[in-house]
């Protein structure tokens, strides 16, 4: 039985890494894509609209590290790589799904506050 305290400012910090993971608009748009099933880099880069060469490959390395992605390279010519999600990225499709739907469904209420606001602020 462990007697070490958790310490509140460390709890935060990781759960700040995890939401700036997760909250990240490619990150969301890549585990939407690999949900369904193994993809190649340029399927990724085909199927994300206005995402770089770059970016891409900078999410996946950060959703490898975070072992939600995992990068299958196949001894052919020319060599093949394929990115899917592990059991820990397909568990986060679940909460993206349901933020979506919330999203989708509380769009027109946050744009009519957001009119309101603005037009306070003006």
């Amino acid at each position: 039985m462990s007697t070490e305290v958790a310490n509140p400012r460390d709890d935060c910090r990781a759960l700040g890494q995890v939401i700036d993971r997760i909250g990240d608009k490619w990150t969301v748009m890549v585990v939407g894509h690999l949900s369904e099933g193994p993809q190649r880099f340029n399927g990724l880069m085909r199927a994300i609209p206005g995402i770089s060469h770059r970016m891409l490959t900078l999410t996946l390395r950060g959703l490898q590290r975070d072992g939600l992605v995992r990068r299958t390279q196949f001894p052919t010519i020319p060599p093949r790589v394929d990115y899917e999600l592990t059991d820990l990225g397909l568990s986060l499709t679940g909460p993206l799904s349901m933020l979506a739907r919330w999203a989708s469904a509380e769009r027109s209420s946050i744009e009519a506050a957001q009119r309101v606001y603005d037009g306070e602020t003006a």
